[in-house]
This record gives C-alpha cells, structure tokens and sequence, in this order.
C-alpha cells in the first residue's frame, strides 16, 4: 500500500487521542527550511516546529553529534554523570551568567521546575508561595502551567492548582499592586508567543526586575520559544539588560530532540537540597549531545545576528505593505520572532499558504506567526514574501 497523506491522516484519527486539530498532511521528510509530504508535495517551513528547528531539519552537525552518541550510550541513570551532560551544563551556564542548571524533557517540565524552586526558595524565606504569571501568557500544558496560563486552557479541568495571580502584561502599577508578603515568584515571557507576539517593553522589564529585588520575589523569564537565538541574542533577556533570577528553556536547544532546561543564581540554589526534584530521562547523553551541538553551531554559524538581521528585512518589508493593504494591522516581534496581525482570523491565511507550499500558524486567533529555522535562505524568503503578498491581493480584491 501506498502511504500517502490521506492514509496517515485517517490511519492517526483512528488510534491518536483527539487533542490536536491536525491539518491533513503527513510530513515525512526535512532538509534545511524545507519539508516534503506523504504526496510528495515541497513546502518551506516558516514554522521550525513552532520555534524548535532553529538549525532547520536535519542540521549535518547536529545528526552527526546524534548518531556518534547513539552508537556511544543513549541513557543512563541521573546517579552518574556523563561527559555531554557536563559540557551542556558548563556550556548553559557560562552563557547565561546564571550559576546552576537542571536538564528536563520539555518546556512545560521546565516551567514547572522553576515553580518548584522558586517556592522552595519562598519557603526558606518564611514567605507564601504564590506565583504571579501575565494575562496572554503561556507555560505549558500541565495542571500547575495552565494555572499560569490562560483561561481557555483551563476550561473543563477544575480543581485548577491555587496559588496564582494574573496580571496585565507590561503593566507595572498592575504587577506593584499584586505583590504581597505571600508572593515568591514572577513568571513572564520576555516575548509572548501564544499571546501574540508580544514584546515586554525594556522599562517595563527593568522595573520588574527593581521591585522583585525590593520585595525578595523571584523573577522567572521563560524563554521556551523566543530563546536559543531565536530574537536575535541566544537569550531574549539580554535585548532588555534585565537578569532573571530563574529561566525556562526548551523548544529550540535540542533541534527537534525532546530536551528543556531550566537554570537560576546562586541565592535560588542555595535553597535546594538534595532530593527536592528529579527526572529520569532528563539530561541523558543523547539528549544533551543533541543540545550541546545546536548551541555550539547557532554560536559558530553566527546564526543569532543572523536571526536579527532577517527578522528586522522580513518585518520591514511586511510594514511597508501596510499602508496599501488595511488587512495589516500591525507587525510585531524581535529577530525571526514575528507575528502579523490581522484584522481578521489568521486561519484561512495560514490555510492559502499551506496550499501555495508555505507552512505557518495562526496565534491568538488573528495573528500570523513566522517563526522559521535561523539560518533560512534569504531566497526563501523573498519567496515566501511573494506568495504572502499574492494572498493578500486576492483576499482583499474579493471582497471588494
């Protein structure tokens, strides 16, 4: 039998719990910022995953760094050691200026990592052990993340985990107003992706910062999806001059390969004691050498100017169409952390591209979102440009 995108398609709505609203394309194939279908049909890829092929698919020297791992030792027990993991956390740390690190398997493991330590810090002090997260913000998936997250996700899941606040991003009188003696963390995204690629304003950022300090709070940047070079700096919070006290990552660092991270100063570390939290396939040798080759290649290849570079042409260019074309409504983002909002749902546009070969996503309902592998080729995307540009003349000249 012929597998095709039409076979796999029904073949997985048979078997696959019903949580994702898949488009009915079986992807079988990656090279660079291009993937190939069941059907056989080309399409660059502006999506990376959702933030995660930053290298694009199969990067040379991440595969190489896999399959001589593989061939070495994939797993051991977190009661040893092992030499990629040593190096990955020497490396994460250095890079971060933060003092500890802890190897997870996803981003959502991550944030609720930081929560943990972050209450366990709380404790110490004597204080309560709430966590104030942003309205439009995103964590996770978990129990304890959609309690951070919002009120869409947490639909139908009740008794949602207590212990948290939300308030209005970029809002500092709101996140001054809700600190209490209870508080012992801040959690944002220093760019917001499921919210709609939102920037955190630099003095809204340093503000936090200021009166986290005053108050003995913990702040909390997760960095899942604009981290790992993705804005422009391998880590978002350097734009900002802002240091966090804890950071989430996980998305990109592995280039496909189930890895997260989160790391903190030495005042949170100080706090933990042995035993306080564990994992067991976290940080294992394959997952690190995967880690540990996608970062020294985005340092290498010079890939975070890169990403600044392409992001500021491709959002310049799409700016300038906006004066002639009133669907664009606005385009925000930082390096290739774009989201283009719409006047309108974004889905039918994602829709009109995939068909044209472009694959994208639609955010916060109306907003489109390029997050393609740092080192696209420009070719691709002055192409992509092109077929976005079509779509939105013929929308708008059938509505005329």
């Amino acid at each position: 039998m012929q597998i095709s995108n039409e076979y796999l398609y029904e073949e997985d709505k048979k078997h696959y719990l019903p949580t994702f609203k898949r488009f009915p394309l079986a992807l079988i194939k990656g090279k660079g910022s291009r993937v190939w279908d069941a059907d056989g049909k080309e399409y660059i890829d502006m999506l990376a995953g959702i933030a995660v092929n930053n290298l694009g698919h199969c990067h040379p020297k991440v595969v190489s760094a896999i399959c001589d791992q593989a061939g070495e030792l994939m797993h051991i027990s977190n009661f040893f050691v092992s030499p990629p993991q040593v190096a990955l956390s020497k490396l994460l740390v250095d890079l971060s200026r933060l003092s500890y690190v802890f190897l997870t398997n996803s981003g959502a493991e991550s944030v609720e990592g930081a929560i943990k330590v972050a209450r366990k810090y709380a404790s110490k002090k004597q204080k309560g052990g709430e966590i104030i997260s942003m309205k439009t913000s995103f964590h996770g998936r978990t129990l304890a993340t959609i309690a951070t997250g919002q009120a869409k996700y947490q639909k139908g899941f009740a008794p949602i985990p207590t212990g948290f606040v939300q308030v209005d991003f970029n809002d500092i009188k709101a996140l001054e107003n809700a600190i209490t003696p209870d508080t012992a963390a801040v959690i944002l995204e220093p760019v917001q992706g499921e919210g709609g690629i939102i920037p955190a304003e630099k003095a809204y950022l340093q503000a936090a910062r200021k009166l986290c300090d005053e108050n003995d709070v913990l702040l909390i940047f997760d960095e899942i999806q604009c981290g790992i070079g993705r804005t422009g700096h391998l880590f978002a919070k350097d734009h900002f001059g802002v240091q966090p006290d804890i950071m989430t990552l996980a998305k990109g660092l592995g280039s496909g390969m189930p890895v997260g991270a989160f790391l903190c100063n030495e005042k949170v570390g100080a706090a933990i004691d042995f035993g306080d939290h564990g994992t067991t396939f976290g940080g294992n040798p394959l997952a690190s050498a995967a880690a540990l080759a996608t970062i020294k290649t985005i340092l290498d290849e010079n890939l975070c100017q890169a990403a600044k570079d392409k992001g500021d042409w491709l959002m310049s260019i799409v700016r300038s169409w906006s004066k002639d074309h009133p669907m664009i409504k606005e385009v925000r983002g930082i390096g290739l952390m774009i989201g283009i909002q719409l006047d309108r749902p974004a889905a039918p546009i994602v829709k009109a591209l995939m068909e044209d070969g472009v694959i994208a996503n639609a955010t916060a309902e109306s907003v489109l979102r390029l997050v393609p592998p740092l080192n696209i080729p420009e070719e691709d995307l002055v192409k992509v440009l092109d077929k976005l540009k079509a779509i939105i003349i013929s929308v708008e000249q059938n509505e005329k």
